[in-house]
């Protein structure tokens, strides 16, 4: 009997700890979560690519022939016209040969000349002088041969425009992979960016596009896409696009730089953490308990995503969700981390406060851009970023386990 009643005694105490446990961790001591507040926003899909600024129109100007430069023009940054010599290739060869040609046909000349008062005496004097005809044709065939044999070492303008680059110095060996000088109006400029294959069928011309460079860093460069070339790149799986820029674009020829083209955008839309939307839902806050709220995504921005629903502007929702609690769970709320929409994507009337930057730690409030597409542009600039950021995060948690 005594076993009995221990047994008896213990499960009861193992009970009544288990109990104990429960209502402190649910009623007195309930999980702690972390929220984001909903913003009115705009909001964007975009795709990435990377690309360089080029010319609309511009060649190259490589030699034919690998031989030793000779000649090179000190003109990089002037205005050229098209068939304007740049440089030479070594040509004493060639030339000491035109000269030989040259006292040859003199020789063949004269001798026609002679066989030409004879011609009329008889039949060989006629086939004397038809043989002398023919020995000068030929030369002045070789001879023509070698002008254009002479004028393919010269290196001329291929259009009309400004020298953009020039390399390569006098006494070098070069040949027809070595790029001399690279010419062109400097004006109008595009960009000729690589898209990836399974993403090439959002975009299409006229859409704009938001650019990112390493020389203008925080600033807003715009472009519109003008091509699309037909064939991709079967090994690198790309694409490539042509976007024209601005006449009054900063970027320079050769600057290379990151590409975001919207394909799907609103100005103002309900805009939450993409980390805070699961399985449809939201989790709002309701007295302390959580309150499921289905919702519809909209637009998927690489950080924000519109959700359309039951959810006003500055609702509190948790971030990130919390799928392993419960409808109607008690929980606590960390407000050191309590975060908001990035303010650069906040699009809503001028006597409204901005939203609060995302932080671990709220920081002072930004005012909302004066123009709408400036907001547009800032999501869209950081949207690699953010994912790449993102990527780095998650290695380096997954790493220190």
């Amino acid at each position: 009997m005594k076993l009995h009643h221990l047994i008896a005694t213990g499960v009861l105490a193992i009970a009544a700890t288990g109990a104990g446990y429960y209502a402190y961790s649910r009623f007195l001591h309930p999980p702690l979560v972390t929220t984001s507040i909903a913003s009115l926003a705009p909001v964007s899909e975009a795709v990435y690519g990377t690309g360089t600024v080029e010319p609309e129109r511009w060649a190259k100007v490589v030699p034919l022939q690998r031989r030793r430069l000779v000649e090179l023009c000190r003109c990089e940054g002037q205005v050229v016209k098209a068939g304007q010599i740049l440089g030479r290739q070594d040509d004493a060869e060639e030339r000491s040969a035109l000269d030989q040609m040259e006292i040859n046909r003199g020789q063949l000349e004269r001798d026609l000349a002679r066989a030409e008062k004879d011609r009329d005496k008889n039949d060989a004097a006629r086939t004397e002088y038809e043989q002398r005809w023919t020995r000068l044709e030929e030369a002045k065939s070789r001879i023509a041969a070698q002008k254009v044999h002479l004028d393919s070492l010269l290196l001329r303008a291929p259009l009309d425009g400004m020298v953009l680059r020039r390399d390569g110095e006098v006494g070098e060996i070069a040949g027809p992979t070595d790029v001399l000088f690279w010419v062109g109006p400097p004006a109008p400029m595009q960009v000729v960016a690589e898209v990836n294959e399974e993403e090439i069928n959002r975009i299409a011309s006229g859409q704009k596009a938001f650019l990112r460079s390493e020389a203008f860093p925080g600033r807003a460069l715009r472009a519109n896409v003008s091509q699309i070339t037909p064939k991709g790149d079967p090994t690198r799986k790309t694409f490539r696009v042509y976007l024209r820029l601005p006449q009054d674009t900063p970027l320079r020829i050769g600057m290379s730089v990151e590409v975001n083209i919207i394909f799907r955008e609103k100005q103002a839309a309900i805009v939450v953490p993409a980390e805070a939307v699961a399985a449809d839902s939201v989790q709002m806050i309701d007295d302390g308990r959580i309150r499921r709220v289905p919702v519809k995504v909209g637009v998927r921005g690489s950080r924000n995503i519109e959700i359309i629903g039951d959810v006003s502007k500055g609702t509190p929702v948790l971030s990130p969700a919390r799928t392993d609690l419960a409808d109607g769970a008690r929980i606590r709320i960390d407000n050191s981390l309590t975060r908001a929409v990035e303010p650069a994507a906040v699009s809503e009337p001028t006597d409204q406060p901005g939203a609060p930057p995302e932080a671990v730690v709220v920081a002072a409030a930004t005012t909302t851009p004066a123009d709408p597409d400036d907001a547009v542009i800032s999501a869209a600039m950081t949207a690699h970023i953010d994912s790449v950021v993102n990527d780095a995060r998650r290695n380096i948690i997954s790493n220190s386990r």
